[in-house]
């Protein structure tokens, strides 16, 4: 039986994706919002893994509803070998590249972290001489360089910039819109903040009446709501795995001000009839050699402290190109045979 993570039925605008039963098919489950109205909840069945949805969960839809939504809310892939669209070192590399030039942008508050890292300083300064130079700054005093805010570097690193916004769907609340460039076709666009939750890491209370709960295919989860006892888990356990002036964890999702202006993909909206979806969800594990002076922009922090093992992130990749105005949707429910 599929025991819903939320109650989401009073947030209407606000729709998390019903828990994933195991069966003979692999599901990995998307939580997060709707577009305005609630995503199917699934429940094993007999025959070979067949869908199936059960009106069985209070303020979800009926069986001919969620059917009618079928089509336009699954992404079906063929086999697993294909369920990610770029390569994780595709991944690593974009963040490398994003994060290293927010880094330079903010160098002159990083003096307590490089002088622990002296060999570290002197590539970041060589880093920064040649930024400057592409920039026509002509002093050599890195304190006086400019300061770009993140969208900015954003912008200048990747050619794309990403704000919320109000969804250009009804009744779906806020969204995810390119704002300025374009972004070419996968390309990592955005990242899911949050808490990571392993299987049987109590997740109850803060699941309740939380409509940014994502499933992994493992059963992994995060939690990427900002607000009220999620705000606190995150915050708490971020605080904990801080070590001296390295900071494990970026905080700032949790706020107005973005340190990562990529860490926005907990408000992209479900696909619909009319508006197809052009990203999708692919998981990543931070490896273990990735740089420590750069995970202060990883918006994503373990729940248990004492588990070894990477760090899971999931980052939204486009499907096709996206040009400036466009809003961001997703696929709520990824299906793999």
């Amino acid at each position: 039986m599929a025991v819903p993570y939320a109650n989401t039925a009073a947030r209407p605008e606000r729709r998390l994706a019903g828990p994933v039963a195991r069966a003979p098919l692999e599901r990995r489950q998307r939580g997060g919002r709707g577009a305005g109205r609630p995503p199917p909840c699934w429940a094993p069945c007999g025959g070979g893994g067949t869908r199936t949805s059960t009106a069985s969960c209070p303020g979800w839809p009926s069986t001919s509803a969620a059917s009618a939504g079928e089509a336009r809310t699954l992404r079906y892939v063929p086999e697993s070998s294909q369920d990610k669209i770029i390569s994780d070192e595709d991944v690593f590399e974009t963040l490398l590249k994003i994060f290293k030039a927010l880094f330079i942008n903010d160098f002159s508050r990083q003096a307590h972290i490089l002088a622990l890292l002296p060999d570290i300083r002197c590539k970041y300064l060589e880093l920064l001489t040649v930024e400057q130079k592409r920039s026509k700054v002509k002093s050599c005093n890195h304190q006086s360089q400019h300061v770009f805010s993140p969208e900015e570097v954003l912008f200048n690193t990747l050619g794309f910039s990403i704000t919320r916004d109000r969804s250009s769907l009804v009744s779906a609340g806020t969204g995810v819109f390119v704002t300025k460039g374009f972004v070419p076709k996968g390309t990592v666009v955005s990242m899911y903040p949050g808490t990571v939750y392993r299987k049987h890491e109590p997740i109850f209370f803060q699941s309740l009446g939380n409509p940014f709960i994502f499933r992994c295919i493992d059963g992994i989860l995060i939690d990427g709501n900002d607000k009220g006892l999620s705000r606190s888990v995150y915050r708490s356990c971020s605080r904990r795995d801080q070590l001296g002036p390295f900071q494990m964890s970026d905080e700032s999702w949790l706020t107005a001000a973005l340190q990562n202006p990529l860490a926005v993909g907990q408000y992209v909206n479900n696909c619909s009839h009319d508006k197809a979806a052009n990203v999708c969800y692919q998981e990543f594990d931070v490896p273990g050699y990735f740089p420590v002076e750069l995970k202060q922009y990883l918006p994503n922090i373990v729940y248990s402290h004492d588990i070894e093992s990477n760090l899971r992130c999931v980052v939204l990749v486009t499907l096709r190109d996206i040009k400036q105005g466009e809003e961001l949707f997703s696929n709520y429910y990824t299906i793999v045979n």
